[in-house]
């Protein structure tokens, strides 16, 4: 039992409450194993209807991963690696078919982690302290816990745009991706939280939720990536990362050039290894086998030069000045890209039918 994790009932309701808020809830071994046992448990309760996760308070909701811990493990050649991607994969599976009404009330920062314990579930609520974002390119990893089933089904190229930028994105953006699927102020979330504790659960338990959410539902206004979304299918279209680039650059846009810029920090090798990896899940036939294609890519990651760049530059040292090798897209060739999706020495994932 993690002791960052905490489980109530409100009637029929089960709630998870994330509590490591000195660290940003990211998630540890413990808590994903805790949270894995429990939802399966629910699952077999007829008394429990539906599930809600929510934090304690404070900044976030889920920051993601606990990196740094990774990256300290990776380097021991510790099996705590594998056993983490492992259950937190089979975690996300396990939310993604859950059975039953599953509903994620995300207030503050969301990422990473955070975002496979949330985008996967039956509905997302996010308040306008909401930050989205898959960040992984820039500390030498990939956008993972599912994001190559859920960033291609994204409308038209979002989902390459905020896989390969790692852009933070707020309320009504997540609503526009469909990362979300409602909006509540974040004044309003315990009350939220409290009139879904107050169903009446017969019938449809699933419509029984959205027509509450639907009733609920705030506005969070304009979604700000609209006005680039044109431009945005046009250039995260190509087949490459280079011919990315150069749509931008022909673009002749101030939003343009900060995307050049933005682009041009991450790892070139995980740039290249994102693009392969969102065409692929886009022709995946079911989310299994885009968990068990994650898993082989980030057991082949995590002992990579550019993941222990990566977290050195942005949690170690926290120079934000990592010394990418390949230092250039030129130099990533595809056999480089090619040897993150080879089989593992070990067996592939296993995931419960």
């Amino acid at each position: 039992m993690s002791m960052h994790i905490r489980f109530d009932r409100q009637g029929a309701l089960a709630v998870v409450t994330l509590d490591r808020q000195p660290a940003l809830n990211a998630l540890t071994l413990d808590m994903v194993a805790t949270l894995d046992d429990r939802l399966a448990a629910w699952a077999n309760e007829a008394d429990v209807a539906a599930v809600v996760i929510r934090s304690a308070g404070g900044r976030a909701f889920c920051a993601g991963g606990d990196i740094r811990a990774l990256h300290d493990a990776s380097k021991r050649r510790d099996p705590y690696v594998r056993d983490f991607y492992r259950t937190e994969y089979r975690l996300n599976h396990r939310i993604k078919t859950y059975g039953k009404p599953y509903i994620a009330l995300i207030d503050g920062i969301v990422m990473g982690g955070g975002v496979g314990l949330s985008v996967h579930g039956s509905l997302r609520v996010v308040s306008e302290r909401c930050q989205f974002a898959m960040p992984e390119t820039g500390i030498g990893f990939f956008p993972d816990v599912g994001s190559s089933w859920f960033l291609p089904r994204c409308p038209g190229q979002l989902g390459t745009y905020l896989g390969l930028t790692g852009a933070r994105i707020g309320a009504a953006d997540a609503l526009y991706c469909g990362a979300a699927t409602h909006y509540a102020a974040s004044v309003d979330m315990a009350g939220t939280l409290d009139e879904l504790g107050r169903i009446s659960w017969t019938g449809d338990h699933r419509g029984l939720v959205t027509t509450l959410l639907d009733r609920l539902a705030g506005d969070p206004g304009p979604a700000p990536l609209a006005a680039h979304r044109p431009a945005i299918d046009r250039c995260f279209a190509a087949d490459t990362v280079e011919e990315i680039l150069g749509r931008l650059a022909a673009e002749k846009t101030a939003w343009a050039e900060e995307t050049i810029a933005v682009l041009q920090r991450k790892s070139p090798t995980s740039l290249k290894v994102t693009l392969r990896q969102l065409r692929l899940g886009a022709a995946l036939g079911d989310f299994a086998a885009a968990m068990r294609m994650e898993y082989r890519m980030a057991l082949h990651a995590v002992v990579g030069e550019d993941f222990y760049e990566g977290v050195r530059a942005a949690l170690i040292d926290k120079d934000q000045a990592p010394r990418w090798r390949p230092a250039t897209l030129a130099e990533v060739s595809d056999a480089m890209v090619g040897r993150f999706f080879e089989p593992l020495e070990e067996p592939d994932l296993e995931l419960a039918a």
